[in-house]
């Protein structure tokens, strides 16, 4: 590998990539300061802030092959340690000096919109009418990243996306949540290429709804990562194992459907499996399968999810049984009478927090985690409430942030197992309760 440089060098930057695309997919890393499109040779050039924040993107890169719009773009450092910019003397340097574009985000016509505290779905039309008002809004582009619902928002003019600026900074779109932080856009011109509720052209009524991917739910889940699956997420998994990935984990599966077998069917059902398997990813549906009673699929909400569930649950015991986990040769499991869906559950986990989630994945444990739950609970109310599972060997009731949690270990994974299976997301003393594995090895008397 080339010596580290803040500048990465991207091949096979397909006419089709604007600087958009390559900025989302290398901002979970750091702070990018300048970025030149070498259209000519289907190439990039990106220099992030330091070299630390280089090092983890491309550390990153090597275990998940990065796409965008289906292209795998290839990523290595450049030989330039520095790039110049337009607003420095570049003569005399003979054709050595490339010269980019600096991303310090100055006054533009395009705003980058995050919305954080999003209690209510925000759609285009939702953004268009608060918009609207400080000038004519040209395109809308929503999207999903690690940090929130963001848009970005193309006005005709400058002055408009200004004015917007300063007076909707830092405000509400409805009354205590859905809080706008808005920052000025490094982009010149949004591509639009579907009117729907996620992207909008204003000025070409005639662009064509996407039948792919249509989606009841604005907020993209679901669909974020239609046509590179393994991007969706890579912003929450980039925070979560620190630039790298968990051993074991090769980043490239795009298989969302896990087939379980040798089940207890006296005991398992579509709730239990679902409390095991959102402990790996948001689950879309699950079927247990009629004619095999022993087996069932369970449709994650991408590759990545799906490879860690199938990674860390392969051989867990539950119920006197030990599981196989496979991928299924089956894309997605078609929506039926005996399907049962949890696309929309709130009690999908990885919605909010994805990257916390993501960094507490392991196979199952003998230590489980409780938390939400009643600010007045006791140590006897959470062993009556699991004891009929297992053999408990110590409890520890806590508080952190102010909020009760606990930490209950059993004699064996299996039995935590079972706890987790049966009584996540059951209620006790009023509160329904999140219930996941620890990675704790002991409880510690003075531990918090």
């Amino acid at each position: 590998m080339a010596e580290p440089s803040k500048v990465i060098h991207v091949r096979n930057v397909g006419h089709e990539i604007s600087e958009n695309d390559l900025l989302q997919l290398f901002q979970p890393f750091g702070v990018i300061t300048k970025l030149v499109m070498l259209r000519a040779k289907n190439q990039a050039l990106l220099q992030m802030q330091d070299i630390p924040s280089a090092i983890n993107a491309l550390q990153f890169y090597t275990n998940v092959q990065p796409t965008i719009r289906g292209r795998n773009v290839y990523v290595q450092f450049s030989s330039h340690q520095e790039l110049t910019t337009m607003d420095q003397n570049a003569q005399g340097r003979g054709d050595e000096a490339v010269i980019g574009h600096t991303l310090d985000a100055q006054p533009n016509r395009i705003l980058l919109v995050t919305i954080h505290h999003m209690l209510y779905p925000i759609t285009v039309e939702v953004l268009h009418q608060v918009f609207s008002p400080h000038g004519f809004v040209e395109k809308i582009v929503t999207f999903q990243k690690s940090a929130g619902f963001q848009a970005l928002i193309q006005y005709q003019l400058r002055q408009s996306a200004v004015s917007a600026r300063t007076s909707l900074q830092g405000r509400n779109i409805y009354d205590g949540c859905c809080q706008l932080d808005i920052q000025f856009s490094n982009l010149d011109e949004l591509q639009v290429h579907y009117n729907n509720d996620r992207s909008r052209d204003f000025t070409n009524p005639n662009l064509p709804t996407e039948q792919k991917g249509r989606s009841s739910q604005p907020t993209g889940y679901g669909d974020v990562g239609v046509g590179f699956p393994q991007m969706a997420n890579a912003a929450a998994i980039a925070a979560a194992f620190g630039g790298g990935l968990p051993p074991g984990i090769s980043g490239t599966n795009d298989r969302c459907t896990v087939l379980v077998s040798n089940l207890n069917p006296d005991r398992i059902d579509e709730d239990k499996l679902f409390n095991l398997f959102s402990l790996y990813g948001n689950i879309v549906r699950i079927k247990l399968l009629r004619n095999k009673p022993d087996h069932a699929l369970v449709q994650m909400g991408d590759g990545f999810q799906a490879e860690l569930a199938v990674h860390f649950l392969k051989g867990a015991m539950l119920f006197g049984k030990r599981l196989e986990v496979n991928f299924s040769k089956h894309p997605n499991i078609t929506q039926g009478a005996d399907t049962h869906e949890y696309v929309n559950s709130n009690l999908n986990r990885f919605n909010r927090n994805a990257a916390k989630n993501y960094r507490y994945c392991c196979s199952p444990t003998k230590m489980i985690h409780l938390s939400t739950l009643p600010q007045d609970v006791s140590e006897e109310e959470i062993v009556n409430h699991l004891a009929e599972h297992g053999t408990i060997v110590n409890t520890k009731l806590f508080e952190m942030n102010g909020k009760k949690q606990a930490l209950v270990m059993f004699e064996t994974e299996e039995q935590a197992t079972e706890a987790l299976v049966s009584k996540h997301a059951s209620s006790l003393g009023g509160s329904i309760i999140r219930i996941s594995f620890s990675q704790l090895q002991t409880i510690r008397e003075n531990s918090q």
